[in-house]
């Protein structure tokens, strides 16, 4: 096995790997948003990548999503743990609340979604978007540490780099959405069209604006609870890593039957 980490905002931390070096590689979909910092956890093997940059330059649009799964699969990648800040559409999911997304809801519109763009169509199956495997592990796991999380739910991947509009915000819980972001897609659907195991710790940092009653949301708000909740996440990540211990998955079965062309 060998595990992925992407992270966002503050969990790009390579300080968490036992004798962490920095490699550098290039991919057929180009270069990944960093290096690659690759060492290991508990003598699981792992490699870790700024979904953002080591400065967090590039916007959600601009990351090189196909880049950065390609290069953790041929790093040997079976596994991605992925780390995302959100904002809550839900006033039980208050901010620092973690989510263990098990669906998505994509509102994207730039973004390559697929590896296969020529002589190859993929219809990769994404009625489960996350590992249940993985997922269940990191939600018991969150459990035994005594953190605030939630199990399941939706988020909504919007294009950004802007925050919403109150319509909007209104419309998404109307739609059952949970939490937010700008990131998740279309890296889910890359993950299982390269046959990994994908899923994400989402992070809600504050609400989205559809209570009256609060201001409008700032990235100094999302920062802040950002940094005194990132620990959190990556004790949560030290304690889930060696705890993974299967490789036989359904998420890396799908690709073999959802390819049609030469």
């Amino acid at each position: 096995m060998k595990i992925g980490i992407i992270g966002g905002s503050g969990l790009d931390d390579p300080r968490i790997l036992k004798g962490a070096k920095e490699t550098y590689v290039t991919t057929k979909f180009g270069n990944p948003s960093s290096g690659l910092a690759i060492g290991r956890i508990n003598d699981i093997d792992v490699a870790v990548i700024a979904r953002h940059g080591k400065r967090h330059t590039i916007n959600p649009s601009n990351v090189n999503y196909r880049a950065n799964i390609m290069a953790l699969k041929e790093q040997g990648g079976t596994h991605i743990s992925a780390t995302t800040a959100c904002g809550s559409l839900r006033e039980e999911i208050k901010p620092g609340h973690l989510v263990f997304c098990d669906q998505f809801i994509d509102r994207t519109t730039k973004r390559a979604a697929t590896f296969y763009e020529s002589d190859k169509v993929c219809h990769i199956p994404m009625a489960e978007p996350f590992c249940r495997k993985l997922r269940n592990l990191l939600s018991e796991t969150a459990s035994e540490m005594g953190l605030e999380y939630h199990k399941k739910g939706t988020v909504i991947t919007i294009e950004g780099p802007r925050f919403s509009t109150k319509a909007e915000s209104h419309m998404y819980r109307q739609w059952n959405a949970d939490v937010i972001n700008m990131s998740t897609v279309p890296e889910a659907v890359l993950a299982r069209e390269a046959g990994i195991c994908y899923a994400i710790v989402a992070m809600s940092t504050d609400y989205d604006c559809f209570l009256e009653d609060r201001p409008e949301v700032t990235i100094e708000e999302v920062l802040k609870v950002m940094k005194q909740n990132s620990d959190n996440v990556k004790k949560l990540l030290l304690e889930v890593i060696p705890k993974i211990n299967y490789i036989d998955c359904k998420c890396k079965e799908d690709i073999k039957t959802s390819i049609i062309g030469s």
